[in-house]
């Protein structure tokens, strides 16, 4: 059987007042290049969750011991993901509970570059889409065209139980959510 890892987790005020004590923060964000590149935490460097290397993580931070590496996303869902992994290859890892929504919305600050759709808002408008032109080709061309809305439907489910989105992983990949990537990511 095998150990259940804590997951450690800080609130935004408590890594806003170790920033502004001067404490070296290592802040990851996990988000798309393009939530990226919108708006971000001041000291975050960007290293996607579909790209994060527990390895290439590990060089980054310097020398051992210096402390956690903080992990941030939007709210709080893909932090706790690569906290896991960074945890389970023995990195030293703190979820920032909230996210960058409440980061910002603590006051804290951030770096806004070039507005995009959240990776969210991407979901539901192309779940949306499958499901209408599913359900409409399916009543006027064909009834086999309803296996699209049933299979959108049971992966959203999926999705539900498991706090895990294919299809946000399909689309965190497409190239609108790569723009910027090389202009704001950090070493």
């Amino acid at each position: 059987m095998s150990a259940i890892l804590t997951m450690p987790s800080i609130n935004v005020a408590e890594l806003g007042a170790k920033l502004a004590a001067g404490e070296r923060i290592d802040l990851i964000d996990v988000r798309t290049p393009a939530e990226f590149t919108e708006i971000h935490a001041e000291p975050a460097r960007l290293v996607p969750l579909d790209r994060i290397s527990p390895d290439e993580v590990r060089k980054s931070i310097g020398e051992p011991g210096d402390g956690p590496i903080y992990v941030i996303c939007k709210s709080g869902n893909r932090g706790r993901q690569a906290c896991e992994k960074l945890m389970a290859a023995g990195l030293n890892v703190v979820n920032v509970e909230g996210g960058t929504t409440a980061w910002a919305a603590a006051g804290l600050p951030v770096v806004r570059g070039r507005k995009t759709i959240s990776l969210e808002r991407q979901v539901r408008i192309c779940a949306g889409a499958l499901v209408f032109a599913g359900t409409v080709l399916g009543t006027l061309v064909d009834p086999l065209f309803l296996i699209v809305p049933a299979f959108v439907g049971a992966g959203l489910v999926f999705a539900g139980l498991t706090d895990n989105c294919g299809m946000a992983m399909i689309l965190a990949k497409m190239p609108w959510n790569q723009r910027g990537a090389g202009a704001c990511s950090a070493p």
